[in-house]
């Protein structure tokens, strides 16, 4: 073999498909587009979700699901967190400002502690909700809860 003489694999090039250049080509007066219509004009498009006249999926499909608007969104913090920030932090008071400053929470968020883990430290804890559990728990430690 020579560079000479490569020449690319069988198949693997394909003519351009040149459509409107005369009767000859196969493919000339309606280009390929067939006889009048949407399609055969220049500028049409489709609509997203076209099925050809056919009802389109997205029709077909019952809707289904709710969204309450009344739901309040609470971001979770449990006791095992907690107890770990007052160990390593050495942290008697634990508020929501503790938390966003800690990257536990975000700054606008509504905070309720629930029960996953154990909590030994007596601290005070103060957020917008607590889970039963976790209130017996911090209370158990010796703690208080303070509901925002």
């Amino acid at each position: 073999m020579e560079l000479s003489n490569l020449t690319p694999a069988k198949g693997s090039i394909k003519k351009n498909y040149r459509v409107g250049r005369g009767y000859g080509s196969g493919n000339g007066k309606t280009a390929g587009r067939g006889h009048k219509g949407a399609q055969s004009r220049s500028g049409y498009s489709r609509k997203a979700g076209f099925e050809g006249g056919q009802m389109p999926l997205y029709r077909r499909v019952p809707k289904g699901g709710f969204k309450n608007i009344n739901r309040v969104e609470y971001s979770a913090v449990n006791l095992d967190t907690l107890q770990q920030l007052a160990e390593t932090k050495n942290i008697s008071e634990i508020n929501v400002e503790v938390l966003v400053a800690n990257g536990l929470v975000s700054k606008h968020a509504l905070v309720k502690v629930l029960g996953r883990g154990k909590i030994n430290a007596a601290v005070q804890i103060s957020a917008n909700g607590f889970s039963e559990t976790a209130k017996n728990a911090i209370e158990a430690a010796g703690g208080t809860v303070t509901i925002i």
